[in-house]
């Protein structure tokens, strides 16, 4: 006697309303931040005299990198590129170093005035930058660095943006890396305190090694914001050559006549090395957002 065995179909789990309508929402909003960008890509990639006498909506009769090879050299671009690292590799490197010393102490230490430190700190962020414009410019003006900088002063020079952009940047840094010290055990940095471990070295060799993830994000994020800056660099820097990148693009723009499609390319050039460092940390990046996600 033999038996058949059939399985039950399996049964379709109906569409809800819901879904669809949150899945239109999410394409409808990526093609709303893509569209700006797709936009510039293909205005740059046609010639300014086909899109004056066509118009941008139609279409392309020809397609070429030309403007950006125009961009390019017209701009200068590679000499800003070198000042734009200049200020921020180092505006980087010191804002998450004296900001993981600050989370470190508020973290990891019990004092009266411990929130009241990172509010300090954190209150920094808060403040508007165009309200203090004439002040800190009067203030940039008056500082003499007679050989430490090439204008002898603060005023129109790599420095004064370094500091400037560690002076605002930190505060926010140090709320974040505190909150994610606070994650960490305590009993570790108390068995090194037992061990006869230093401040420092607890510090350098033990939480901040582990605080790599959040290191990588706010690196990833601060790299970002301070290659694309353009308030302070038109307020504190004079000098063409000592402009970084994102002010180089005036030097696409003409007295009578500016080129569309030229800055459009030049825009895009610039967006470049900020693609690189996001597709580089990329992986720290992300486990850096999600830190704390299944924390109870």
């Amino acid at each position: 006697m033999s038996t058949v065995s059939t399985a039950a179909p399996l049964k379709r789990t109906p569409v809800r309303p819901a879904r669809i309508l949150l899945h239109t929402f999410l394409v409808v909003t990526a093609l709303a931040w893509l569209a700006p960008l797709l936009w510039a890509v293909f205005a740059a990639l046609r010639p300014y005299s086909e899109t004056s006498n066509r118009g941008y909506v139609s279409w392309p009769h020809k397609l070429s990198f030309e403007n950006f090879t125009n961009a390019f050299q017209q701009s200068d671009m590679l000499h800003y590129f070198g000042n734009t690292l200049i200020i921020a590799v180092p505006a980087v490197l010191i804002t998450l170093l004296l900001s993981s010393m600050v989370a470190f102490y508020v973290s990891r230490f019990d004092f009266r005035l411990n929130i009241f430190l990172l509010l300090v700190f954190t209150a920094g962020n808060l403040l508007p930058q165009q309200v203090i414009i004439t002040p800190l410019y009067r203030m940039y003006l008056l500082i003499d660095l007679p050989g430490i900088t090439v204008s002898g002063k603060l005023y129109d020079s790599a420095l004064g943006l370094v500091l400037i952009h560690v002076a605002f940047q930190s505060g926010f840094c140090a709320f974040v890396l505190s909150n994610y010290m606070r994650m960490l055990p305590h009993e570790l940095t108390e068995a090194a305190l037992v061990d006869g471990a230093s401040v420092w070295r607890m510090y350098w060799q033990i939480v901040l090694p582990l605080c790599k993830p959040a290191m990588a994000a706010l690196a990833t994020l601060l790299s970002i914001w301070i290659y694309n800056d353009f308030f302070w660099a038109i307020v504190l820097i004079s000098t063409g050559e000592n402009m970084p990148i994102t002010s180089a693009l005036n030097n696409l723009s003409g007295q009578y006549f500016t080129d569309p499609n030229l800055v459009a390319a030049g825009a895009l050039l610039t967006a470049i090395p900020t693609l690189i460092v996001y597709f580089v940390l990329q992986r720290q990046f992300v486990s850096g957002l999600t830190l704390g996600a299944n924390k109870g």
